[in-house]
């Protein structure tokens, strides 16, 4: 075993080399001492040339170089006596002596000789007191205690932690788990810049797109020894904080430095402590630092005082070791430390005294080692850390070493290294040093028993089952039995541990006392070593002895085995305790929980190879302990649909390799095959290893991106066995050569990589020859990336040579590396010559700090050369470069230097070169001349279709040319010359922006150019943009009159404001050619007229008269449909002359309105327009600043709104508002939310409300409880008032709907009032005083029991029925007795009792009889079933009550002995009763079996709702029994009941006597094809079922084509309920055929069924036969671009599609085209789900453009998309045109962050928000 420290870090010259600097300052003061000294040690020959040395300090140094070559006996005694007769400072005291040996052994008392405190006398006086033998007397009593105590402190250390303490615990070395009883190995210790410990901390922000920033400096290596060299000046705090994943060995090292300290390696520290969180969890009181380093470590045989103050004054040679921060208990807020100085007698918590001595208020000068987990980390560490660094624990190299060690007596050593070696998986598993110690235990056990053949366990769970089973029996012997009577014999021992380690976890706590561990548990954990025993010390008396698990993951462990085999834990228990843990901890979070790996093992634990073990320890059979095993796959399962970072993707990965089944992997991952994206964390390689366990069990191919993320070299040896892997994406600066190297190893086992990139690294040329040559054998390939590393001048033929092996290569992208200029010419001659390669990419954005990105749209060839420094001499040498490739796409020559020569020769070209989109010349040094020739080829070169002019201040303009290809000239025949042809033209545009043209130069280009920008010529722009050029408003008022004068225009966008915009869009026109030879083409309008036009007018000011003008010149234009003049600062009156013209603006549809502030009186204006233009639909004002003006095409369409919400109105603007809209007659809807009514704003309201129906939103109006009850009388009392809906809470809901009189229904809904009791007695009255009331509603308003019965005996006076509902907390307390008991206060007869107490639901539905004869008739005939039973006035009272009952149902109830009678015998016996639901309830302790008995008598029963009820097998037949005695049965419900194949067969043989049944509902539950082939046989005969849901069950595709085949005779099906049952596409396909004779289909859901193109696009064609589709869900299946184009097709077809589910489906840009196209078809439509797809911004735009013509379209979610900044701003621009749209989810687009807010701002129903 080597020492901590290597003797190359302690020898003479090192020593020397560390503290020359000080000792040279320090005898430069004294070189008459130091010279007459030295003639002590050397000869006086060498001293003889000092005379000649004037300087001091010159002298000095050359006088410690002879001493130094003198050699370390010379040294050695110079040292002691520099020691002892100068006042050295007492750091460099212990450095000369650590020099000369004085630091071991007996010989470091000498230290104690040399204090500086205890020298008080100068230099002169110590020479002269030398040797004077009372000095030395006094000082020794001054230091005795001090001393005595450090001899104590070694002692102790060495008892505790070093060998003492082994040789002690030797007999059981093999008993102890998860401790390092071998020779301790190194481990690998990384250390990380502070920086990296902030990102731990804080969850990363999630960002927008963009790679994050590169590291700069990598992590570095570090060993032991460098952890203390002193990095901080001398006398300030160090702070070491060591973190590292569970099991990395963190305790042991602490452990093994307090030995080492304690054996004189660590010379500089005097003192060391350690202290272990999990213990000071036990303090209760406070503490001074005394306390705490004497009471709680170790207290000084004498004089106290005297060693605190010697520690005081040492204190920079104090150690303090802190273990397991992570563990601590206790709240770490130290918001309060930093307030006035702490006082040594000052007790304090221990947080507090962690927090001041890593602060250096306390002890300043001491070192302080901090671990912990990387999981809880207080901010008040995050600027004190002085050396941060991870554990990492074993690498490959140290595996092999441990595994050495631990085998070193056995023959069979070789063999069990080559085991691990050989074995992937297991190897990572022991990188991690506690699993590389059970993997050991368990290798060792079995390669005794069996040598030639061990099979080792699969997982971290099993491997800890093995270890414990081989704990029993190395204790027990094989006398004992095997595994089953060994779990026999000990099972009450252990299921005693695991409750004892689960109650910890739970309590938070993780050591334990005497009184706190049953006896036998305590044996026979200590017996086979699972808890250690150790001293607790609370105070200073006598300790205590405390327990723990030997490693906190052994108590996760055996919690978690705990909740699998303990009969008191259920399974909602069970899914409450599983969850995902985080890396990331929030700042604010107030509690440390200590599961870590709990998760982990409790999916471990659900393995089938663990079942078994469980049975037995649990004494249960199979279906108990898989019921418990499935919970947690469900549970995971769901896990994999939400949405995970990360690191919570690792975690899930991990869980689910524990499980190692491979359906559950295949199913998540299907979920998570959309993107693996990792930021910024370590990965493992045992998390690579689960990673790649799920990827390759999914079956879909994946994209792995890993930016800057720290990973060993080893995890991509793990990476290589990856199949499924088709994009793989490294970025960090961490990747080099060394890393190049590996993943080249990796990659052959990539068959299906196609995409490699390795960014923003350090990889120079080699590296890449080496990656390049490896990725040749990647037959798939089609794209590299390395841009941004460091790659020079690569051997371009070599390179080229090995691209051209790789058959489907297609891009090359080099950008941003070191390539020389003649290396990219090379490069480019080179591409040309490979066949395969289409794009070659090499450019320079590293230095493109213009103000313009780089154009990088590419496609098919591509040459992209920019930044490169080309000038005009070379732009013949890239004309040949280009004329020698036979088709370009585009070529990119931005950011060079070919100026007006070079790119003149280029555009000479064109004609000869095969570029066929587009040709880059941004900053290239153009002139104006220049500018001019380019424009044009507008004419010259037919293929120029586009010219884009943009002026830089650091280069003078961007030009981008984009061209097309020259099509032919079809004809049919020459000989007919009246026949034309007509196509559209190729549109070309010309964008002359941001150019800083003077007066001169715009009139040459206009003049150039006026073709193009104001008439029709020969082509016409589709779009034109001359921003930034200083136009006036005249300009403006010429603008817009060519709206008029030039038909073709399309937009005008217009703004003034500091960047100026004239953008232009022109409608598409058509070419229309001659065939004949004698005529020309030319341009015609478009067949069809255009559909609007839009003017757009910003950030400009405007007056009335300006106003005017415009307007007249407005009202002049044909087909204007709207009109957007925001920002523009409009007065009043500018408004008003604005709205005033609107009746003269015939097709105008919207009027926008942004960005301007208006004023009370404004509002009013723009509500008065409603009366000023009969076209108006709806006025919408938002925060006083934004109005739209919606108006319809004719006066009869539609009803008109009004929406004035955050605009400030109070009571005083009510009364003028309300007599504008009386004016016009009232509106449909008024929507005053959001804004300052309060109680009299909504008086005034009230009266002003008259007989005109209306519906009025007026939420967040301030409304108190005395507003509400005003609202109640008006409501009761009001004859048209039908529906008022109150909420009090964060929703603030108020909504009063007035109807016409003939309407009988009246609402009333009461939500979080905050109720009291006054107002609860004066709504009983109002309430008393209300007729017809048809429903009424109370949520949570603070209605007690008492205040319940009172209500129920108001509502009385009501003709009709009324349904009561009262949602309370007491609700979900009190018990069914005491409900029903409430429930018969009621007056009328009860038709209705529903209790939810998971919703704290109680709800009646009442009749009120006509007269009370008929009611005493029918009590009178239920007498003859009155059951004998206590409480009969209860009882009969209740018959009474319910003798009309039809409706009933209970959820997450527990029935009683009384309640399950009362159910049983009296309510479902009743005649009337028709539905009947029990869910997620329990009957104790008679259970479910006499519910069944009792059901037998609903003779009249139509409904059954037994959901969650968890029948069991026996269960079912006696279900079955009691069907034939429901006669009248229509709805059959028995979801989530784990009903298997053979209940399900039972099931339906009662199923085919029911000839009524309309709806069987069995989703989510274990049901086969067995199964479900006998449930298809009987639906062949159900000609009325109508709804049929099987979600969630097991079948194969065989038993779902038979379920299709059986439905196809069911035609009156209209809900079909099928997802999650991975039926493929046979299925589909099947299903296709059948949907023919499903013409009444109004709902199907296939979510999650594994449908893949082929079957998709059967089932998409297919479903154009069912018209009457309202819902269609074909979320979580990769259907692929075809079905997605022909589902589009078919949805013109679906007039009444109401909602569609798309989400997971693969859907791109390229389809959402038809999609929008087919949505805009579909006429009532509502919800569109497109989400987790991959819609970019052209698929954003082509909705966005689809939305206003979705009148009742109400939410579509986009949310998990690739949508940036031009989709997100067009979404939103064309939101402002749907009034009707609640919101748009954009949640997790790459939106940049303060446009999200900024578009949110103007429209609150965009949510970019989880929530």
């Amino acid at each position: 075993m080597q020492p901590p420290f290597q003797n190359d870090d302690l020898d003479l010259e090192a020593a020397v080399a560390h503290a020359r600097p000080q000792l040279l300052e320090f005898l430069s003061h004294h070189p008459n001492w130091l010279l007459t000294t030295s003639r002590r040690f050397l000869p006086g020959v060498v001293l003889n040339g000092l005379d000649g040395i004037t300087d001091h300090r010159g002298k000095v140094s050359v006088l410690l170089d002879l001493l130094e070559k003198a050699g370390p006996a010379t040294w050695k005694q110079f040292a002691q006596s520099l020691c002892m007769e100068c006042n050295l400072p007492l750091d460099l005291e212990i450095l000369l002596l650590s020099s000369a040996g004085e630091g071991n052994g007996d010989q470091a008392s000498f230290l104690w000789t040399v204090s500086k405190h205890s020298q008080c006398l100068g230099f002169a006086q110590r020479r002269r007191c030398n040797n004077s033998v009372s000095d030395k007397n006094v000082k020794q009593q001054r230091l005795d205690s001090p001393e005595k105590y450090r001899h104590l402190l070694i002692d102790f250390i060495r008892q505790r932690y070093g060998s003492r303490r082994a040789a002690g615990a030797a007999a059981q070395e093999q008993t102890q788990p998860l401790a390092f009883n071998q020779a301790f190995v190194n481990l690998v210790i990384q250390q990380s810049k502070a920086s990296r410990l902030k990102e731990r901390t804080d969850k990363p922000r999630e960002g927008v797109a963009g790679a994050p920033k590169p590291e700069e400096c990598a992590d570095t290596a570090m060993k032991v020894s460098d952890l203390f060299r002193s990095v901080v000046p001398s006398g300030t705090t160090k702070v070491i904080f060591l973190f590292g994943k569970p099991g990395t060995g963190k305790t042991m090292l602490m452990h093994w430095i307090c030995q080492k300290w304690a054996e004189g390696a660590l010379p500089q520290f005097l003192f060391t402590f350690l202290f272990e969180f999990r213990q000071l969890n036990l303090l209760k009181r406070k503490l001074t630092l005394k306390e705490l380093l004497f009471d709680l470590f170790l207290q000084p045989e004498d004089s106290p005082d005297a060693v605190f103050q010697y520690l005081l004054e040492n204190a920079s040679h104090t150690l303090i070791i802190f273990d397991g921060l992570d563990e601590f208990a206790a709240n770490m807020d130290m918001s309060s430390s930093s307030k006035g100085g702490p006082t040594l007698t000052s007790p304090m918590s221990i947080s507090k005294l962690f927090a001041d001595l890593c602060h250096g208020k306390l002890l300043p000068g001491c070192t302080v080692l901090v671990t912990s987990r990387p999981k809880r980390l207080p901010d008040f560490l995050l600027n004190t850390v002085d050396l941060l660094a991870e554990i990492w624990g074993f690498d490959h190299e140290k595996v092999e070493e441990y595994v050495s060690r631990y085998f070193h007596q056995y023959s069979f050593k070789e063999q069990a290294i080559a085991h691990l070696k050989n074995n992937t998986k297991l190897l990572s598993m022991c990188l991690i040093p506690a699993l590389c110690y059970v993997v050991c235990i368990c290798l060792e056990y079995l390669l005794l028993k069996h040598q030639m053949s061990v099979e080792l366990p699969q997982t971290m769970t099993q491997f800890y089952i093995k270890m414990l089973l081989i704990f029993i029996n190395k204790q027990q012997g094989e006398h004992a039995g095997g595994e089953e009577a060994q779990l026999n014999c000990n099972r009450k021992a252990i299921l005693g541990l695991c409750d004892l380690a689960l109650k910890g976890l739970e309590d938070k706590k993780l050591v334990f006392y005497v009184g706190d561990i049953p006896e036998h548990v305590k044996e026979f954990a200590s017996l086979h070593g699972l808890l250690t025993v150790f001293e607790v010390k609370t105070n200073g008396t006598c300790p205590e002895a405390g327990y723990a698990f030997v490693h906190l993951s052994l108590q996760e462990f055996f919690a978690a085995l705990c909740l699998m085999v303990s009969k008191r834990v259920d399974k909602n228990y069970l899914k409450k305790k599983f969850s995902l843990k985080s890396k990331w901890t929030l700042k604010n979070e107030a509690k440390t929980e200590f599961m870590e790996s709990f998760h982990i093992f409790l999916s471990g634990l659900s393995s089938k190879e663990c079942r078994t073990f469980l049975m037995l320890l649990a004494e249960q059979d199979e279906a108990w302990v898989q019921d418990k095993q499935d919970t947690i796959l469900q549970s995971l399962k769901k896990l994999a649909a939400t949405h995970l970072t990360g690191p919570k993707v690792i975690e899930l990965c991990h869980c689910t390799f524990e499980t190692q089944d491979l359906k559950v992997a295949q199913h998540i991952g299907s979920l998570l095959n959309f993107k693996y994206e990792f930021k910024n964390f370590r990965l493992t390689p045992l998390d690579m290893s689960a990673l790649v366990f799920v990827m390759n069990s999914g079956q879909h191919l994946t994209y792995l991106d890993f930016a800057g993320c720290l990973m060993d070299i080893d995890c991509l040896e793990v990476l290589a066995g990856c199949e499924n892997v088709e994009h793989l994406s490294f970025r960090s600066r961490r990747c080099g050569d060394d890393f190049a190297a590996a993943l080249s190893k990796s990659l052959q086992g990539m068959g299906s990589l196609k995409k490699l990139e390795l960014t923003g690294g350090s990889m120079t040329a080699e590296g890449m020859t080496n990656l390049v040559q490896a990725s040749s054998q990647c037959l798939q390939l089609e794209e590299i990336n390395l841009q941004d590393n460091r790659i020079r001048d690569p051997e371009v033929k070599r390179v080229m040579d090995l691209f051209s092996r790789m058959e489907k290569l297609k891009k090359i992208d080099l950008s941003s590396n070191d390539l020389s200029l003649n290396a990219v010419l090379l490069l480019a001659k080179e591409v040309v010559m490979c066949q395969n390669a289409t794009e070659l990419r090499v450019r320079d954005t590293r230095n493109a700090w213009a103000p313009l990105s780089p154009r990088c749209s590419l496609t098919l060839p591509v040459h992209s050369l920019q930044d490169c420094s080309l000038s005009s001499q070379h732009a013949e040498e890239i004309i040949a470069i280009l004329q020698s490739c036979p088709s370009i796409s585009e070529v990119d020559l931005s950011g060079n230097k070919l100026g007006d020569e070079g790119c003149s020769c280029l555009l000479e070209s064109l004609t000869w070169i095969s570029v066929s989109k587009q040709l880059d010349l941004s900053q290239n040094h153009l002139s104006v001349n220049g500018i001019c020739s380019l424009l044009k080829s507008v004419n010259t070169c037919q293929k120029v279709m586009e010219v884009q002019v943009r002026y830089v201040v650091f280069y003078p303009c961007l030009v981008l040319c984009s061209l097309t290809r020259e099509e032919p000239v079809f004809s049919t025949d020459d000989e007919q010359n009246g026949d034309e042809n007509q196509t559209p033209t190729a549109s070309k545009k010309i964008r002359l922006t941001d150019s800083r043209f003077q007066a001169s130069d715009l009139e040459k280009l206009f003049l150039l150019n006026s073709y193009v920008l104001l008439a029709a010529a020969d082509f016409i722009s589709s779009s034109c943009r001359l921003n930034d050029n200083q136009i006036s408003l005249n300009s403006v008022f010429f603008l817009a009159q060519s709206l008029s004068t030039l038909e073709h225009i399309k937009t005008m966008n217009l703004s003034l404001g500091h960047m100026q915009v004239v953008h232009l869009t022109f409608w598409e026109r058509i070419r229309v050619r001659s065939t004949s030879r004698w005529r020309s083409s030319f341009l015609a309008h478009p067949k069809h007229e255009a559909k609007g036009r839009c003017f757009r007018l910003k950030d400009c000011r405007v007056g009335p008269e300006d106003v005017t003008r415009l307007c007249h010149i407005l009202a002049q234009c044909p087909q204007l449909t709207e009109i957007d003049l925001s920002g523009n600062s409009l007065s009043d009156q500018s408004i008003e002359r604005l709205l005033s013209f609107l009746p003269y603006l015939c097709h105008l549809t919207l009027l926008s309105i942004r960005n301007t502030t208006f004023s009370p009186r404004c509002m009013v204006l723009l509500i008065n327009s409603v009366n000023l233009c009969e076209r108006i639909r709806m006025v919408e004002v938002r925060s006083s600043e934004n109005a739209f003006l919606h108006l319809g095409a004719s006066i009869q369409s539609q009803k008109t709104s009004c929406r004035l919400t955050d605009c400030a109105i109070g009571q005083g603007q009510i009364d003028e508002l309300c007599r504008v809209l009386e004016q016009h007659g009232w509106l449909a809807e008024v929507d005053l939310s959001r804004n300052q009514l309060g109680d009299e704003g909504l008086r005034c309201l009230l009266d002003h409300l008259h007989q005109v129906p209306v519906t009025c939103s007026l939420n967040h109006n301030r409304i108190s409880q005395d507003g509400v009850l005003h609202l109640v009388n008006a409501f009761a009392t009001s004859g048209n008032t039908t529906e008022v809906e109150v909420s009090l809470c964060s929703k603030a809901t108020l909504i009063i709907k007035l109807t016409s009189r003939d309407d009988p229904r009246k609402f009333l809904r009461l939500a979080e009032c905050n109720f009291q009791p006054e107002h609860l007695e004066k709504l009983c009255l109002l309430l008393e005083k209300c007729t017809g009331l048809t429903e009424y509603i109370s949520s949570n308003n603070n209605v007690t029991v008492q205040a319940a019965e009172r209500l129920l005996h108001s509502l009385r006076k009501n003709p009709g029925p009324l349904k009561i509902s009262i949602e309370e907390p007491w609700v979900g307390k009190e018990s069914v007795t005491n409900l029903l008991e409430l429930a018969v206060q009621a007056c009328g007869n009860i038709t209705e009792i529903t209790i939810c107490k998971d919703k704290t639901l109680f709800q009646l539905g009442v009749k009120f009889p006509h007269c009370l004869e008929k009611v005493e008739s029918v009590v009178s005939r239920l007498h003859l079933y009155k059951p004998g039973i206590k409480h009969a006035c209860f009882y009969q009272r209740v018959r009474e009550k319910c003798a009309q009952l039809q409706e009933l149902r209970w959820s997450h109830v527990e029935l009683h002995n009384d309640e399950a009678e009362m159910l049983v015998r009296i309510l479902l016996p009743l005649p009337e009763l028709k539905k009947f639901g029990l869910t997620s309830s329990s009957i104790m302790p008679t259970g479910i079996d006499y519910l069944i008995t009792g059901l037998q008598n609903c003779q009249a029963i139509e409904e059954l709702n037994l959901g969650y009820m968890e029948l069991s097998s026996a269960a079912i037949p006696k279900l079955v029994l009691g069907f034939h005695k429901m006669p009248s049965l229509k709805r059959l419900i028995l979801n989530h009941n784990n009903i298997s194949n053979d209940g399900c067969s039972r099931l339906t043989e009662a199923l085919r006597n029911m000839h009524y049944m309309e709806e069987i509902n069995l989703s989510h539950n274990n049901i086969g094809d067995p199964g479900l082939m006998n449930l298809a046989a009987v639906l062949l005969e159900m000609q009325n079922l109508k709804r049929i849901d099987l979600s969630g069950n097991s079948p194969s595709p065989a038993g779902g084509e038979k379920l299709m085949e059986a439905l196809a005779y069911c035609k009156h099906i209209e809900e079909l309920l099928l997802s999650r049952n991975v039926f493929g596409d046979r299925t589909a396909v099947k299903l296709a055929l059948c949907l023919p004779h499903m013409t009444n289909l109004r709902i199907l859901h296939l979510q999650n069924n594994n449908i893949g193109p082929a079957g998709g696009m059967e089932l998409a064609r297919a479903l154009v036969v069912c018209g009457l589709l309202e819902e269609i869900s074909l979320s979580e299946n990769d259907l692929g671009e075809g079905s997605i184009h022909a589902l589009s097709e078919g949805l013109p077809c679906f007039e009444h599609l109401r909602k569609i589910d798309l989400k997971l489906c693969g859907v791109t840009d390229d389809a959402s085209k038809s999609l929008s196209y087919g949505f805009r078809q579909c006429p009532s439509m509502e919800e569109i789900i497109l989400s987790w797809n991959a819609l970019g911004d052209g698929g954003a735009r082509e909705l966005a453009s689809a939305l206003p013509r979705m009148e009742k379209l109400k939410m579509l979610d986009l949310e998990k998309n690739r949508i940036g900044t031009r989709g997100a701003t067009k979404l939103a621009e064309e939101l402002a045109k749907c009034p009707e749209i609640q919101f748009i989810r954009l949640w997790d687009n790459p939106v940049p962050s303060d446009l999200a807010e900024n578009l949110t701002s103007q429209d609150p129903r965009l949510c970019f928000s989880f929530y």
